[in-house]
């Protein structure tokens, strides 16, 4: 069954469980208008004490006696609400039928369970004409809902849809509407007219959880991606100040960052510049983007923020990358980089400061050495094995330098400029 059906005919009964129930203090101070019952208080304890340890069997059958004993209809509701919730429908239906005349005070509570266990025993037709005797004295939005879900039973969902709908322009709760646009989308194939219901009552009532997750859902069965980023956009931005909600917003934050790779990194990184949800993550965008500039500023922050090592390194990097003049800076990218590794035996950054350091003739020995260090991490790095040939082609060992660059070739091809450089000249160099 869809996940949109199912939630419609529990809505009623979740009210009556939770929406109706009396404090329990008031169990024990009524101003009797029924019969005296001598160990009625007594009874009353031994009901509580059952309804908290979890027994709604014995916790019923006492209220039941208690309604036996002294025809109090607050009795027969407590019994009828446990009785439900333990699926005893047909014994609510024999018990409240055979005590119609006793049922005053607590008429509408006690008519809704009834007609419920009416419905949960199919007997829909039965409810309605209940219902629609209720309705004339209780004419309120709860037993409407009651009405509509009816109507649903029947299969006669325009009629659904109305009650539905008259009952949301009086309430305007969630709850309603979500009923209204289930009907809607699922039964009727309204689905652009329900999608426009939820989004007016977003534009007007904000985002709660229930509304915005509907929403989402149908925009996902619609395959929209504007719509998806644009309800968790808003479902983020609502939510990211609540500490309640730290665990939603994690949730949402992940799957709408999912969303937006999917359609534009550049959505992503607008997203992420405006909000300031993750800087961390920004950063990697920046550097999928190849916005090296903007990842440079930023690293720089998040160093000075931390003072975080591995960020030490991505700004040596990166300040490497950016300089128009790079031989200018090598002094300042090398120093980082000796700081990094002189705490961290990292191989990615062995290999960057083992390459400049053979590239720009620096130091070629010790360069070679912190290529070696980082193979022996990653032996099969193509990236490593490149500085390692071009280290030894700088050493004159132009044998093993084409070895190690065979395998690069081989692997990677000569589309990069680098590669066939090096393979050029190591080719010469072997001759």
């Amino acid at each position: 069954m869809s996940s949109y059906k199912r939630a419609l005919v529990l809505l009623p009964i979740i009210f009556i469980f939770f929406g109706c129930v009396p404090q329990t203090s008031n169990l024990v101070k009524y101003d009797y208008k029924y019969k005296a019952y001598e160990n009625e208080n007594e009874l009353i304890l031994h009901a509580l004490e059952y309804m908290k340890q979890g027994n709604r069997q014995k916790a019923s059958i006492l209220f039941l006696n208690l309604f036996n004993k002294t025809l109090n209809d607050e009795y027969l509701f407590e019994y009828s609400r446990l009785a439900f919730s333990i699926k005893n429908y047909q014994d609510i239906i024999t018990i409240v039928e055979a005590n119609k005349e006793h049922i005053k005070k607590n008429e509408d509570k006690v008519s809704k369970i009834y007609i419920l266990s009416l419905m949960q025993t199919k007997q829909v037709d039965k409810a309605k004409v209940v219902l629609d005797d209720l309705l004339k004295r209780y004419d309120t939005d709860s037993n409407k809902e009651l009405l509509a879900n009816i109507y649903l039973l029947k299969k006669d969902y325009e009629k659904a849809k109305d009650v539905f709908e008259e009952v949301y322009e009086s309430t305007l709760t969630s709850n309603t509407l979500l009923n209204l646009v289930d009907v809607m989308y699922t039964y009727l194939n309204e689905k652009e007219d329900a999608i426009n219901y939820l989004e007016s009552h977003l534009k007007v009532y904000g985002c709660d959880n229930l509304v915005c997750s509907k929403l989402l859902g149908f925009y996902q069965e619609q395959k929209d991606i504007n719509g998806v980023i644009s309800v968790l956009k808003r479902t983020y931005i609502s939510f990211k100040e609540d500490d309640k909600n730290k665990y939603t917003v994690d949730k949402v934050y992940k799957l709408l960052m999912y969303y937006l790779e999917k359609k534009d990194i550049n959505e992503a990184i607008a997203f992420l510049e405006e909000t300031k949800a993750n800087d961390e993550k920004l950063l990697a965008l920046y550097q999928n983007a190849r916005m090296s500039n903007k990842a440079y500023e930023l690293v720089q922050k998040l160093y000075k923020r931390t003072g975080n090592l591995d960020y030490l390194a991505q700004v040596a990097m990166l300040e490497f990358e950016v300089a128009k003049d790079r031989e200018k800076v090598l002094k300042s990218v090398i120093k980082k980089f000796e700081d990094v590794l002189a705490v961290l035996d990292n191989h990615i950054y062995q290999n960057y400061l083992g390459y400049i350091l053979i590239d720009y003739d620096i130091d070629v020995k010790k360069g070679l050495k912190l290529v070696e260090k980082a193979l022996e991490k990653a032996p099969n790095n193509l990236a490593y094995i490149d500085s390692l040939a071009w280290g030894q082609y700088k050493l004159k060992d132009c044998k093993n330098a084409k070895i190690n660059m065979q395998k690069v070739v081989d692997s990677a091809g000569l589309n990069d400029d680098e590669i066939r450089t090096h393979w050029e000249k190591i080719k010469e160099c072997s001759k």
